[in-house]
């Protein structure tokens, strides 16, 4: 084998197809753009996405619905029954943290009453609500 008798294989790659040389190709005057037109143009059909030539795009059609919270993104909540299996009784930001019940990007985290905790819990630098304050302080702990 040499390198001037390569070829590739057969059927494999097609002639390009030259258009507008005449009518007897099947592919002149024209040359497969039609008559006029915005695609007969040179630069014809590069237009950006969602223009429907003038008319009021559907994305300006449709209502605005919904709302996404920025907050929402920054703040997570942990359930009361997931502090019972934390090892130690400080709880705070880091200790959540580092036992992966929250993301490293969470800024505000609060503890809500879901399940029940049955061991005294310190609790610092953390939001939580009345039910969740009323059920650690039962069990003997405290929300700083």
């Amino acid at each position: 084998m040499r390198l001037n008798t390569l070829k590739p294989a057969k059927g494999s790659r097609r002639d390009r197809v030259r258009v507008g040389r005449g009518i007897g190709s099947g592919l002149g005057k024209t040359a497969g753009r039609g008559h006029k037109g915005q695609h007969a143009r040179t630069g014809g059909g590069k237009v950006k996405a969602g223009f429907e030539g003038g008319q009021m795009p559907l994305q300006r059609r449709l209502p605005k619905v919904g709302f996404r919270s920025k907050m929402a993104r920054e703040s997570q909540q942990v359930f009361l029954y997931q502090l019972a299996g934390l090892k130690g009784d400080q709880i705070d930001v880091a200790t959540l943290r580092e036992a992966g019940l929250i993301d490293m990007r969470a800024k505000r985290v609060k503890i809500v009453k879901k399940g029940e905790i049955g061991r005294a819990l310190k609790v610092s630098g953390v939001l939580v609500t009345a039910g969740a304050k009323a059920a650690i302080e039962a069990a003997g702990g405290s929300v700083a």
